[in-house]
């Protein structure tokens, strides 16, 4: 069979593919799980969030019935709480480190209780919970409107500052928008967050800007006092196997950003048998979504063994529970008419090694999720280490006033929780280099 994406979905499509995987809590669902918090002092699991919410807190103030107060302890650390307490992978973060798990073996339901909040404030607040503090007069450009950029422009404002945000896409939100499957932000939640954190004001917007194209660092550096670069990994890495180039082959970031551009009652066809080719969390979302989205047979395939997934314990579960089948050891070889044929492994003092063994698995349709790569092209000038863009301590970059921050930089796992605290901090290095630079002109 020749590979198409065009293979029209089966009669079994779910009636609703866009539909919220986890439903939020009830009032009463929520007052329960609060309650089963302790209160620890000197938490576990705020040691164990990239973005330091006192969670123990925040749950107080739930179980107090402070939904307001709850929030605005959530969105003072993370402006894009909402969003993570619907993505974040707190199996491997707070929730990991939640004492209940020593008690009763199931820890407290931090994300869905943080998501309570957050989303309770989001549709009731009359007004942006922050205020602005007094202008600075100093303007400062930040390219690329997803976590890393949208967070650092908050902070930025709410200190006095004037930011220009340059999106290259449409749409603000970046990977919150373009990249997590529907099934995990369910009724255009990405948007409704983007319009609360510009709620703050103090922020423009430049949609269709992208650097290298219409914008350059040169140009950035002379018309703003600093620029704040969350420019992603705009990428992908490539299979490099024969047949890679055939119709039906795509990019599982590409896959997913189509359906979660469609309308939702016009969500693309998929294949009847769907391959992906991958071990991570976009692997697994792309999988689930094709199954939703009504594929027959959904099976991903990972080169090393379930224990070097990228995808946690958690979200493989879920993909096997969604109907994906799961098969470990073995590293696709070529993409033919009849399917993928792959060549089976196994791991040799740490080494993946092929066996020589191979097997093909039929499909219609193949999404590649084998990672991301920094888009160099605009960043002249910057050095770039391990694939991504060096910074220092401050997030400084190698370019006198320039600072990075999210998966472009490493800084800990290519995580939302991660890129949102890496603009915050980034924001603050910014607020006192240019605090440093009026300093010394007085």
């Amino acid at each position: 069979m020749t590979l198409t994406a065009d293979t029209p979905p089966t009669a079994d499509r779910p009636a609703s593919p866009y539909a919220d995987l986890t439903p939020p809590l009830t009032a009463v669902q929520a007052l329960a799980e609060a309650n089963r918090c302790l209160f620890c002092y000197d938490a576990a699991c705020v040691r164990a969030c990239p973005t330091g919410i006192d969670i123990p807190a925040f749950i107080r103030s739930i179980a107090t019935g402070n939904l307001k107060g709850a929030a605005r302890t959530i969105l003072s650390e993370n402006i894009m709480g909402g969003t993570c307490g619907r993505v974040c992978p707190t199996e491997t973060l707070c929730e990991q480190a939640c004492v209940r798990n020593t008690a009763e073996e199931r820890p407290v339901a931090i994300g869905r209780l943080q998501r309570h909040a957050t989303d309770r404030l989001l549709a009731t607040a009359a007004a942006h919970p922050f205020a602005r503090a007094d202008s600075t007069g100093k303007r400062v450009a930040v390219v690329g409107a997803g976590p890393a950029g949208l967070s650092c422009a908050h902070r930025l404002a709410t200190l006095g500052h004037a930011v220009t945000v340059f999106e290259a896409k449409p749409k603000a939100g970046g990977l919150n928008e373009y990249g997590l499957a529907p099934y995990k932000m369910a009724d255009d939640f990405a948007q409704r967050e983007v319009a609360f954190i510009l709620g703050i004001g103090g922020i423009t917007v430049e949609r269709g800007r992208r650097l290298g194209a219409d914008l350059s660092l040169e140009e950035l550096r002379a018309g703003f006092d600093a620029v704040f670069l969350g420019v992603g990994l705009g990428g992908n890495n490539r299979l490099n196997i024969p047949g890679e180039e055939r119709a039906g082959v795509e990019d599982a970031t590409a896959f997913i950003e189509r359906v979660r551009q469609a309308p939702p009652q016009a969500p693309p066809a998929v294949g009847r048998r769907v391959v992906v080719i991958g071990g991570g969390n976009t692997a697994v979302d792309a999988a689930i979504q094709a199954k939703r989205l009504g594929a027959e047979e959904v099976t991903l395939v990972y080169r090393r063994g379930r224990g070097q997934m990228g995808a946690t314990a958690w979200e493989q579960e879920l993909a096997q529970t969604n109907g994906v089948a799961l098969r470990t050891f073995a590293a696709p070889a070529a993409i033919g008419e009849d399917g993928v044929t792959f060549e089976r492994t196994r791991l040799e003092e740490g080494r993946l090694a092929g066996i020589g063994e191979t097997f093909t698995i039929a499909a219609d349709m193949v999404l590649k999720a084998v990672g991301q790569t920094l888009a160099r092209e605009s960043l002249a000038g910057l050095e770039i280490a391990g694939g991504k863009i060096a910074v220092d301590p401050e997030y400084r970059t190698t370019l006198a006033g320039v600072f990075a921050g999210g998966d472009c930089v490493a800084t800990g796992e290519d995580l939302t929780v991660q890129s949102v605290q890496d603009g915050k901090l980034a924001a603050l290095a910014i607020h006192r280099h240019l605090s440093a630079a009026t300093a010394q002109n007085i």
